[in-house]
Order: structure tokens, then sequence, then C-alpha cells
């Protein structure tokens, strides 16, 4: 079986990878050139064919794209991302969420049942504000993520500048609001969370930790369950190393994933393993040297076999089997190619 990638970067197109497992072979197959820097691409839950790009600019814009069986894609049309430099994107059957990293808003736009699927009623915008100690980061609000729990119907929003996660729900008349928020110590910038059963994981970059909540439905309150550090020897000060992206994939056994971004090792950075047999307190019990410089992007296929990431200062691309029921990395296939990958979807 060859598996199609796609892979959003900091270039100016979103290129399909075809990845062949028995020829350990992983292969630009075309590139579609949609607009400035689309570093955060997500599908359509309803239509596996259509994706939406966002494009990291001033003037904040989302591309709708659709893909065909061989992975080649056009452009549909594009609309406002409601702000600056959408960091995330994230669809539902009836909603598009986008967080705007520079202007602090967050967009849930009523997406069109039909193809193009552009929204076709007034979005709502919400301005988050908030600032942290760090100024050089934490200036103003910097929604990093959209978050989405089915079962509560609650978006959760990490603020990388308010040191929050921010908790949207539905108000009465239909718009989406924050309801709730987390807070962290100052400084921390929490970047990506995952939730699971009952608890929240938070990958905070500035501190380069992972912190665990207990997060019961709204109004409750959060409970701070644990904070461990993403490396098993972290250097002081950090310096220019920033945590970066944080999976979860949870059968046979729940395991997370983080990256570690600017590690001065020759060995390149690391992706950091963590097994949730204690819920309360995930525990470090691998690092997997990758050879990336600034591993931004990570993604694990839907059965949870490969594992994909990428180096934006190079290094390329690179494909992992999940080994020893999640615990162990084992690289499977390489591309030198691809300039500045910062985030992927498995077609």
């Amino acid at each position: 079986m060859v598996y199609h990638i796609l892979v959003a970067s900091y270039t100016e197109s979103v290129f399909t990878l075809a990845f062949d497992p028995v020829a350990s072979s992983l292969e630009i197959i075309s590139s579609l050139k949609v607009g400035h820097r689309p570093s955060w691409i997500t599908l359509h839950p309803g239509d596996s064919s259509i994706v939406f790009a966002g494009l990291e600019q001033t003037e904040g814009r989302v591309v709708v794209l659709k893909y065909d069986e061989r992975g080649q894609g056009k452009v549909l049309g594009s609309f406002s991302s409601g702000g600056r430099d959408p960091a995330s994107l994230l669809a539902t059957k009836d909603t598009l969420f986008v967080g705007n990293y520079s202007s602090g808003t967050v967009l849930a736009a009523p997406l069109s049942t039909q193809s193009p699927f552009l929204y076709q009623s007034t979005p709502d915008v919400v301005q988050l504000r908030g600032k942290g100690p760090k100024k050089e980061r934490q200036e103003a609000s910097h929604p990093h993520q959209v978050v989405f729990i089915p079962e509560r119907e609650e978006l959760l929003v990490p603020d990388l500048g308010a040191d929050k996660t921010w908790r949207f729900i539905k108000d009465d008349k239909g718009a989406w609001s924050p309801a709730g928020h987390v807070d962290y110590k100052p400084g921390s910038g929490p970047r990506h969370v995952v939730f699971h059963d009952g608890n929240m994981y938070t990958l905070l970059e500035l501190t380069s930790q992972l912190v665990t909540h207990h997060l019961p439905s709204l109004p409750s309150s959060p409970t701070t369950l644990s904070t461990v550090a993403t490396l098993s020897n972290p250097p002081q000060p950090l310096g220019d190393m920033l945590a970066a992206e944080l999976l979860l994939y949870p059968s046979p056994k729940p395991y997370l994933y983080v990256s570690n971004r600017n590690d001065p090792s020759p060995l390149g950075d690391s992706i950091a393993i963590f097994s949730l047999a204690n819920p309360k307190v995930p525990q470090l019990v691998n690092e997997v040297r990758t050879g990336l410089q600034h591993a931004r992007g990570m993604q694990i296929d839907p059965h949870g076999k490969w594992l994909i990431a990428g180096g934006v200062h190079g290094g390329g691309v690179k494909i992992y089997e999940r080994d020893n029921a999640g615990q162990t990395l084992k690289e499977a296939a390489k591309n030198n190619i691809v300039q500045s990958p910062t985030g992927f979807l498995w077609l």
C-alpha cells in the first residue's frame, strides 16, 4: 500500500508525498502553490477530499483545496481568517475554527454543507486579551491552537501570550465565546493541548514542560495534577530550545509524543515519548534523536502505525514506524527535498 501525505510549509506550496513502506521510499509527487506560508492544514470531516490551509500572513486567509485519489490538488476558493497569521485551524461538520496568532483573535465560521464549503453567514470573531512576563513573546494574546472536544461541544484554545487555555462554548444565541480558562505558571507559554479521558495535557513552549490538568465539564474548574520536563536532561537555561508539537495515540497503550526544537546536539532534535500508564503523571520512556533541525510538526497516521516529522531548518521529512506498542520509533523512510515543512495530513 502506498500512502499519500500532504505537507504544509513555510513556502508558498502544499506538497504531496507518496510513502511506500515496502520500498522504504518517500517521494514528492506534486506541489500546489496556494499563497504565503501555508503552515497549517486540516481535513474537512465530511469530505476527505477537502483540505483547509491557513496562510500565515498579515491579512490572514484560509484557502480551500480539493485533492483527487492521486494526491493532485486544486484551489477552490479562499476567505478571511479573521485576523493576522493564522497558526491553527480545525473543521467540524458545520464550523471552521481558526486561531490567529498575531492578532489574538479566534474565528468560528459556519461552513456551507456543499463544496467549496465557504462560510455563508457572518462568522464569530473573538478578540482575546492578556499578556505574560516574557515581553518578546508575551506582549499580547497569541492563540496557538484550536482543539475541539466533540462530546462536550467545547473548544480549547491555548494562548501562548496570556499563559491560559481558553474554554469556548456556544452561548444561548449560538455564538462561540470563552466561558472559562485554565491558568499556567507565568512565562510558560502554552502552545498545544490534547484531551484524553478527562485530562488535558498541555505543552508549554517557553519552558519545555508538559503539564497535566483534570478538566471537568464547565462550569467546574480544572485541577493541576503534575508538571514534567519534555527532556530527560534539560539545559539550564534552555536557550533557544522550544517545545513544539504534542500528539497522543490511545492504543494499544496511550502515549504522548513531543517534538523538541533547536537542540544543539549534532544528532538533531528529539521526539520525547511519554507513557500514560499513570494518566496523572506522564512518564518519559524514550527520546528519539531525529537528525532534524527545528522539528516543528508531526502527525500519526489514522491506524497508528506511522509517525511523520519534519525539520523546518534542515533534515527534511522522516517517517517512523511506531514499535513496541508505541514506545519506540524506527526510521522507515526520508525525503531531503521538501523545503521548510511545518505540518502534515495523512490522506
